[in-house]
């Protein structure tokens, strides 16, 4: 039986209702209807529920996430969507500063940290904290220092924990061979695509036609699925975020955030605009400021000349400060600055945040990777190790945590072998002509689309 994830009202409407008690929407007389009716509450790790609801209980929860979307929210001052309401909200709105385009090799090496980060994490990914950590342990991986192996794993811990079963078969280190699909790659080769077409000025329009054009719809998830259906339903952006969405401040915008960067170096302000128009097509508040904070703080990386300090602290100033993900950065930040023990540092975080969030949610990742930069001062390894064995989304924060840490590095050379090496300088992917393209050639492409006034 084919059970479409991400898309069945059954199953948005658990996470409208989390979504909801986030955003200060008073929910609860309609949360008492669900559950008095039948309702489940959403799949904790999956997209849908292993059995399809009756006929009554679909109708039901399609009613009820239109009555949620009319609920006001408390926190709509605080956290305001469109642009000029973010910029005013921004007291340091950041100015640009002169700055000579990326060498190719410094892209290179972000392209190269993006895919090693995202490949680290994939056998991981929807594990919880305790499985990484005791599966990194039963290697000798811990902390960890390496791709993921299974060679030596106990089989009790992998019949407890199995890994991711999708990546697994590609992303184990004895399994590498080369970087296999993933969408935390296709969407900066989206972006990519985005830029050669339409330039810096693109619309997120633009953005919509693209991925209609050149996006598999079997390729998107959670927020993604649910617009490019709202598109397929008619819809135009924003409304494509908002309708029947409750993963719109999930991860997703975040993961398409980097190319923003690369060809804004010196002016996190233009990525960060130009991150706004990609995300409003999926996402709002939250979800859009966490690409906004990444744009930014690539941008800043890109100029060679800051630490990750500086460069997260100017990611913070896209932010409005009294946002949700503003709070959560600099604890994050003050966190793993004042604590020697990274393992200490997640331990806060998840229970700071593990109650109140999915584990795909853009406010406690984004709060993890800044924590993992910081802990690590930047340095790749110690970025991508840190991020992953953080939990959450490891995927996604090892491969932002390594664009990140890859441009601070400067060349693929200062990359250590053991990450780069099983890429073999190959990407598979179905989007566009760049299956099996080499990460040196992306970063010819994208030194390309950085270099164009």
């Amino acid at each position: 039986m084919l059970r479409l994830t991400w898309v069945q009202p059954e199953d948005l409407l658990g996470h409208e209702l989390r979504q909801a008690t986030l955003d200060g929407r008073e929910a609860a007389v309609i949360a008492a209807r669900w559950r008095a009716a039948g309702g489940e509450e959403a799949p904790l790790r999956a997209g849908a529920s292993p059995q399809p609801a009756s006929r009554y209980l679909r109708l039901l929860a399609k009613d009820l996430l239109d009555e949620l979307a009319d609920l006001p929210s408390k926190l709509e001052d605080k956290e305001p969507t469109d642009l000029a309401k973010v910029k005013a909200a921004c007291p340091a709105w950041p100015s640009p500063v002169p700055t000579a385009p990326l060498t190719p090799a410094r892209l290179e090496a972000a392209w190269l940290g993006r895919a090693a980060g995202c490949l680290l994490g994939k056998p991981v990914e929807k594990l919880p904290l305790e499985a990484i950590r005791q599966l990194a342990e039963s290697t000798g991986n811990r902390p960890l220092n390496n791709y993921f192996t299974a060679r030596g794993v106990p089989e009790d811990l992998t019949t407890k924990y199995p890994w991711n079963r999708r990546s697994a078969t590609t992303s184990l280190a004895e399994n590498i061979d080369g970087m296999p699909e993933d969408d935390d790659l296709n969407y900066p080769l989206l972006n990519l695509l985005l830029l050669q077409r339409h330039g810096r000025t693109f619309t997120t329009t633009d953005v919509a036609t693209l991925w209609l054009d050149e996006l598999p719809a079997g390729r998107t998830f959670t927020a993604e699925r649910i617009a490019y259906r709202n598109l397929l339903l008619g819809l135009e952006p924003p409304r494509t975020a908002r309708h029947r969405n409750p993963f719109r401040e999930w991860i997703g915008a975040l993961i398409r955030a980097d190319v923003h960067g690369w060809t804004n170096p010196g002016d996190p302000a233009a990525a960060a605009e130009q991150a706004h128009r990609d995300a409003t097509l999926t996402h709002t508040a939250n979800g859009v400021y966490a690409a906004m904070f990444t744009a930014a703080v690539i941008a800043q990386a890109a100029t060679g000349t800051h630490d990750i300090h500086a460069c997260l602290r100017t990611g913070l100033t896209v932010v409005p400060p009294h946002s949700r993900l503003a709070r959560a950065v600099a604890h994050a930040v003050q966190l793993a600055r004042s604590t020697a023990d990274f393992d200490t540092v997640v331990d806060e975080l998840h229970a700071t945040h593990a109650a109140d969030h999915h584990w795909v949610h853009a406010v406690p990742n984004t709060a993890l990777v800044a924590a993992a930069l910081t802990h690590a001062n930047g340095d790749f390894t110690g970025s991508i190790c840190r991020a992953v064995s953080g939990g959450l989304d490891t995927d996604s924060n090892g491969a932002t945590a390594g664009s990140i840490a890859g441009l601070l590095a400067g060349t693929p050379a200062a990359l250590p072998d053991r990450w780069t090496a099983p890429l073999k300088n190959r990407l598979a992917t179905s989007v566009g002509d760049f299956n099996g393209i080499g990460f040196d050639t992306l970063a010819q492409l994208t030194h390309r689309e950085a270099s164009r006034p």
